[in-house]
């Protein structure tokens, strides 16, 4: 599915539809480059587990963030993690268990990340826009 965001509030709303079709155990793959949107993205999905996107920062420096919402959600930027040392963070953990997971910077997973997640690419088309594409769930 493709989509077209225009504003950093459609992308918000883009991951709260997301997020409304999440259930335990699913895990979110974010792809895209530094100021796509990505933790813009992981707004909108936790606004849809009750969590307050005010909440929501950059998880760059912690890497993993915990949240209470609807149910669990791990917030995951990769963002200062070498590729192929994902390994050590032990993200096994996360994946298919009573939480959601949202991986930013998912590419540096390498085969940490989970086989069966939704892939969300958001490529960065001017100033405002973003074309975003969605694979593994279906949103309408």
């Amino acid at each position: 599915m493709k989509l077209k965001s225009e504003s950093e509030s459609e992308t918000k709303d883009i991951g709260k539809l997301i997020g409304e079709k999440l259930r335990a155990g699913d895990a979110v793959c974010l792809y895209g480059e530094l100021g796509s949107g990505k933790t813009t993205m992981v707004k909108g999905i936790a606004s849809a587990l009750r969590i307050n996107e005010r909440d929501i920062t950059s998880a760059s420096f912690t890497i993993i963030a915990e949240y209470k919402g609807s149910v669990p959600f791990y917030h995951i930027d990769l963002y200062r993690v070498e590729p192929g040392r994902s390994a050590e963070l032990g993200l096994h953990e996360y994946f298919g268990k009573e939480g959601i997971s949202v991986i930013e910077w998912a590419e540096r997973a390498g085969s940490e990340a989970p086989d069966d997640c939704i892939k969300v690419r958001i490529n960065y088309t001017g100033e405002n826009t973003r074309d975003i594409e969605i694979e593994g769930i279906l949103l309408k």
